[in-house]
């Protein structure tokens, strides 16, 4: 075979070319899979492609096995889909594709492996291995694909225009393999984006989000982010972000171009981990800077309070892009109105007060709000950057310190909701939460310890100032 497989996949490749024997259809391994293999990249999901039906192949491979693998077929698209092992098998019937403007769905014939082979987005996607009996395991490259996967190039096999206009979801695609793979978008490909970037209109939030994420995730997502910035797309799916670029000069005074520093902060905190979102944390921290920007004689430009309206943001940013709304973007949002606290500690004489609402604050999410907070450090001035490392390490100390003494990570005050309201025989209200707001700062201010007694004796203080009556005192009058 022209692909290095383990025998675990020789067997299965077996199988599929005897139950295409079987059947007596020709049948090819296809797409993704050789393409990685060839990368020497691990890949567990296969494609293959037959001249005839799917379906039916897929059920005669799954009756080689025993017990025998579900197969999940889609009529009215002519796919089958089968689990075997750690493997994914997508099995369909060789096809002709033609497009209409208004949708990226085409019309769809039954076709030849060469027909499918022309379908595809790129070169580097149109390789196909024989799984037939009179060439089994020969590589089919009729668009010098290997070549390109050599070279780092990404191309389509026809003109880009066609390519893109047809589906616009392969222009996202472009960029993802570019990002995913470390790749080069071939010059004229590279145009054949900027000039149908508008055509992303017809693609669905659902398709262009996958892709976003996918970027998101790949090993240096600047790349990609770069690459959507450069083509146009960027502005079309995501103008938030774009409204970050550039540095604008006042009295001689400029500020950083907070698209690039955002990208920066990205590459950094993806090194240190593939949390998905905290990497959008990461996109997302400085995304108010734009809209509270404003220049001060005395400071030069400043983003007072960009974290807080930064958060207020990020509903409607995932909103807009259908991403999670629930523990997911409160995450992020947290992340986003967090991030500027641990390095605001580095400017000042760090008290234990300071340290532990950090830490109340950040509860569980404290170690990912650190990552991010690292991850922000960014200047072309090494000294610079050495020095704000060396300063937040010394928080990050401080803060082991106070958690190792005070356990505040998580904490709950010793007095609830509950007791307040038994305590002074009142309904839920604003007063319980105000008891509730004080007890909880003067612990964390240091004021009074950690303690029952201690919190229970303010407890009763604070109620008698709003006017309440305890209930044991209720009792002696």
């Amino acid at each position: 075979m022209d692909i290095n497989c383990n025998e675990k996949e020789l067997l299965l490749f077996k199988k599929i070319a005897l139950a295409a024997e079987q059947l007596n259809v020709e049948t090819y391994l296809i797409g993704g899979f050789v393409r990685d293999k060839l990368l020497c990249r691990n890949t567990k999901d296969i494609d293959i492609v037959c001249e005839g039906d799917g379906i039916a192949l897929a059920k005669t491979l799954a009756k080689q096995f025993n017990p025998e693998p579900r197969v999940n077929f889609y009529k009215n698209f002519g796919t089958a889909n089968i689990k075997i092992d750690e493997f994914d098998i997508e099995f369909v019937g060789a096809r002709k594709e033609s497009y209409q403007s208004h949708s990226r769905n085409p019309d769809v014939i039954a076709g030849t492996i060469q027909d499918d082979q022309q379908r595809r987005d790129f070169t580097i996607n149109t390789l196909a291995i024989s799984l037939n009996k009179d060439n089994y395991g020969v590589l089919i490259d009729p668009f010098q694909g290997q070549k390109k996967l050599n070279e780092k190039i990404i191309c389509t096999p026809f003109d880009p225009n066609n390519t893109f206009s047809d589906d616009p979801l392969r222009m996202m695609r472009a960029i993802r393999f570019a990002a995913q793979l470390n790749f080069k978008i071939e010059e004229k490909t590279f145009e054949g984006i900027k000039e149908n970037a508008h055509r992303v209109s017809i693609i669905s939030q659902e398709r262009i989000t996958d892709e976003l994420n996918k970027i998101v995730a790949s090993p240096k997502p600047s790349i990609g982010f770069d690459l959507l910035f450069q083509t146009g797309l960027l502005k079309l799916v995501f103008p938030q972000m774009v409204e970050l670029a550039g540095a604008e000069y006042k009295d001689g005074i400029g500020h950083k171009d907070n698209f690039y520093h955002t990208l920066q902060v990205l590459d950094n905190i993806s090194e240190k981990t593939n949390d998905l979102w905290l990497r959008w944390a990461a996109i997302l921290h400085d995304i108010a800077k734009p809209v509270t920007k404003k220049f001060e004689v005395k400071q030069g430009w400043t983003f007072h309070g960009h974290e807080v309206v930064g958060g207020r943001m990020v509903p409607k940013i995932f909103a807009k892009l259908k991403l999670p709304l629930f523990e997911e973007m409160r995450f992020v949002k947290k992340m986003v109105e967090l991030h500027l606290r641990p390095i605001s500690l580095t400017k000042e004489n760090i008290t234990d007060s300071a340290i532990r609402r950090l830490l109340f604050d950040a509860g569980d999410d404290y170690d990912s709000l650190m990552l991010l907070c690292e991850a922000d450090i960014t200047s072309k001035n090494k000294i610079k950057v050495k020095k704000y490392i060396e300063n937040f390490q010394f928080v990050r100390s401080r803060c082991e310190e106070v958690e190792g003494k005070d356990k505040i990570r998580n904490w709950q005050p010793p007095i609830t909701g509950e007791l307040i309201m038994e305590i002074f025989e009142i309904q839920p209200s604003r007063m319980v939460g105000d008891i509730k707001s004080v007890i909880r700062d003067a612990i964390l201010d240091g004021v009074i310890p950690n303690k029952y007694e201690e919190a229970f004796e303010l407890m009763i203080q604070k109620g008698k100032e709003l006017g309440l009556t305890p209930k044991k005192l209720k009792n002696s009058n």
